[in-house]
């Protein structure tokens, strides 16, 4: 069962990605300084291979959690949404944060992609404990 529940967290985060991404692609690719092509979109487009790897690294967080949770005694749905935001917020976010300091990239970039960590993790959280 806790496959089937790691499994539903990794989709839950990377669904919320896509939307994320979907909505905020201008200003991202704005901030991020992506090449485009004529078309606007990024230069070469997207492989299906990035999106798998993506999805394996939803994959890796979401049983990381579901570790911590367990020895946590994290349970409940509250609890997992407010410890999920917490790892985004307070874990995955300063990273991101750090990484794209040290390359100066724009703060706009920075808080686009720790928005999306930090709703993720939470996301992530909720599902992990829901079953």
């Amino acid at each position: 069962m806790e496959l089937i529940n790691i499994v539903a967290a990794a989709f839950a985060g990377f669904a919320l990605g896509a939307v994320w991404y979907g909505v905020l692609a201008e200003p991202w690719m704005q901030a991020s300084g992506v090449a485009r092509g004529e078309d606007g979109k990024p230069a070469g487009g997207m492989s299906p291979k990035v999106f798998l790897i993506s999805f394996v690294i939803q994959l890796i967080v979401a049983g990381m959690m579901r570790h911590i949770f367990s020895l946590s005694g994290i349970e409940t749905i509250d609890k997992g949404l407010i410890s999920g935001l917490g790892v985004g917020l307070f874990f995955i976010s300063p990273w991101i944060v750090l990484n794209n300091m040290y390359c100066m990239r724009p703060v706009k970039l920075m808080a686009i992609d720790s928005g999306y960590a930090t709703l993720a993790c939470g996301a992530i959280g909720l599902v992990l404990t829901l079953f």
